[in-house]
């Protein structure tokens, strides 16, 4: 037993080594509050040198991770409308368990808490809280929680997610703290980040409006400006299909002139009313018209197939109200990626109204050069009627008198044929002179308008209206008889399926490749009579027979009809 001395020692001494350990324990916690500041301000320096948006966001993931220790970290990106989260990026949870958990979450429960209510909330457990309704089967056990939001410019961009702190302790307040600031400078490093991807979107969309216009000033075709159109617009917007659409003359319909990416050639040739169509929506109203899901889309004819695999889509015109519509550019991106962004869809739409200018100038040049030749035909047939038919006439009237006094019956007779052949080169000229004058043919619209206006007439007598697919040269290729015997061989056609078909739906492809033209109307009627009178497919053969092509007929087991009329072009 310690003597009253012995104690009187010991008693400083155990005062003193209490001291030191808490002294020790100051030290240990500034050496960890120092230690954590250098993490912090590391995490704030790499966060903030990240410009690649998706690369910025998973740096602020990991880096909170390592900051509060958690084991597990996610960031929710909120989508367009508020109220779910549209993209969710992880730490600590492999490949392999988010394909065993299933769908990435949409924001429903806690996650859903702080979308609603975007302030810093942290849980002893995760399963205590109201707006808890447990895991989906193989997720990871999760308890300690602590969420805050991430604001941009004053709007809430997303939310971190992180739980269970290594231990098995609690996410305490120096924990929210750090996260929060880190929120902060997370904040300004997604803002940073979002204004370089948008700087850099930009750039491309300009360069891309730059080589369209150099393409069409330096003399290229109209089919390759479009072309380049709808090539540049799915590349820089990341679509898988893209489409440009072109008024017809008639007013009420738009042709597909080009397509390119998934299912082009199903696109490429429809023509599509300007009402209840994407398309035909957006040139109407000269506004953007979107699609969160084109395959199942009322605005969109289930016939032919076409945007299977595909999702959000949207409609663009191109060109404004006010300067002049010049057509429609439709994009779709695969099912499941993002829907086209407010954002996203003014850029497209600044890209389609210069590409509209670029054509407005080239179609402006093209006129002038049309009124330059023009003029210059007007000059040529001015003069040779004021200066060659007169001299010749003249020159004729002098032969002719001067044959009067030829005694020589030859000479007199070649004189004459001279005559006679100055009175023919007259009225070759003459010929040239009208063929000079005579501008544009005035004939009445070419096939490509005129078979649109046959379907248009057959749709109140078949109770529908058949789907209509072109491609090709149509009008610049087949001569005009040509064309004549293809349109009363549609309405021929279409007649029949009214009165023997009983169809619910009937499609129209007309084809050339410049060799041939090739009509195809299919139905999915009950098909062609055994019995009956078949004048209506005689008199389609004998016009196919008289122009060297011919015609065939499928009926298929199911029922429906495909009949093939085909004829070859002249060789130009």
């Amino acid at each position: 037993m310690d003597t009253p001395d012995e104690l009187r020692v010991l008693l400083p001494q155990l005062k003193l080594d209490e001291l030191l350990d808490e002294l020790q324990a100051r030290l240990d916690a500034a050496r960890g509050t120092r230690d954590r500041v250098h993490s912090l301000l590391e995490a704030l320096l790499s966060v903030g040198r990240e410009l690649d948006l998706e690369q910025a966001l998973r740096s602020i993931v990991r880096a909170a991770a390592t900051l509060v220790d958690a084991e597990y970290a996610a960031l929710g990106v909120i989508g367009p409308d508020g109220g779910t989260l549209s993209a969710f990026h992880t730490v600590g949870v492999t490949d392999e368990q988010v394909a065993e958990i299933g769908p990435l979450p949409e924001g429903h429960g806690i996650l859903g808490e702080l979308i609603r209510d975007p302030r810093p909330l942290r849980l002893e457990k995760l399963s205590q809280h109201p707006a808890s309704y447990g895991f989906p089967d193989r997720h990871p056990p999760m308890n300690s929680f602590l969420g805050v939001p991430i604001r941009v410019r004053d709007q809430v961009f997303g939310n971190l997610y992180l739980t269970e702190k290594r231990g098995g302790l609690q996410f305490d307040e120096e924990d929210e703290s750090v996260l929060s600031t880190l929120a902060v400078a997370a904040g300004v490093a997604i803002d940073n980040a979002r204004l370089y991807e948008d700087s850099r979107l930009r750039e491309r969309w300009l360069r891309a409006n730059a080589e369209i216009t150099h393409s069409l000033m330096s003399g290229s075709g109209r089919a390759e400006a479009l072309h380049l159109i709808a090539g540049r617009a799915k590349e820089i917007s990341g679509s898988a299909l893209a489409a440009v659409a072109l008024p017809w003359e008639d007013g009420a319909s738009l042709g597909v002139e080009i397509a390119v990416g998934v299912d082009a050639d199903a696109h490429r040739g429809l023509v599509l009313p300007l009402r209840e169509t994407l398309m035909g929506l957006a040139f109407s109203a000269a506004a953007p018209v979107a699609s969160d899901d084109v395959t199942h889309d009322a605005r969109v004819s289930p016939e032919p197939p076409r945007f299977e695999g595909l999702g959000p889509a949207v409609a663009v015109p191109i060109g404004t109200g006010e300067g002049g519509m010049r057509g429609v550019v439709l994009l779709a991106r695969e099912a499941g990626r993002p829907v086209y962004t407010r954002k996203e869809t003014e850029m497209l739409l600044g890209f389609a109204a210069q590409a509209a200018i670029a054509m407005e100038l080239v179609e402006r040049r093209q006129d002038a050069q049309r009124i330059a030749v023009l003029q210059d035909r007007d000059r040529i047939a001015r003069d040779l009627h004021d200066l060659a038919i007169q001299r010749l006439f003249a020159t004729g009237m002098t032969l002719q008198s001067a044959g009067r006094f030829i005694d020589h019956p030859e000479a007199s007779e070649r004189v004459l044929r001279a005559v006679d052949d100055l009175d023919e080169t007259i009225k070759i000229i003459r010929s040239t002179i009208f063929g000079l004058r005579a501008h544009d043919d005035i004939g009445g619209g070419g096939l490509r308008g005129r078979a649109v206006q046959t379907v248009g007439r057959a749709a109140p007598v078949l109770g529908f209206a058949p789907g209509v697919r072109m491609e090709g040269l149509l009008d610049t290729d087949v001569p005009r008889e040509i064309g004549d015997h293809v349109l009363a061989v549609l309405s021929e056609a279409l007649t029949n399926i009214a009165r023997h078909a009983h169809a619910h739906r009937a499609g129209v492809t007309l084809t050339t490749d410049g060799r041939e033209i090739r009509l195809t109307v299919c139905d999915d009627g009950v098909g062609i009579p055994s019995g009956g009178r078949r004048s209506g497919l005689r008199n389609m053969a004998e016009r196919a027979e008289q122009l060297g092509g011919g015609l065939e007929t499928v009926c298929a087991d199911g029922g429906g009809t495909t009949l093939q009329w085909h004829v070859p072009l002249p060789a130009t």
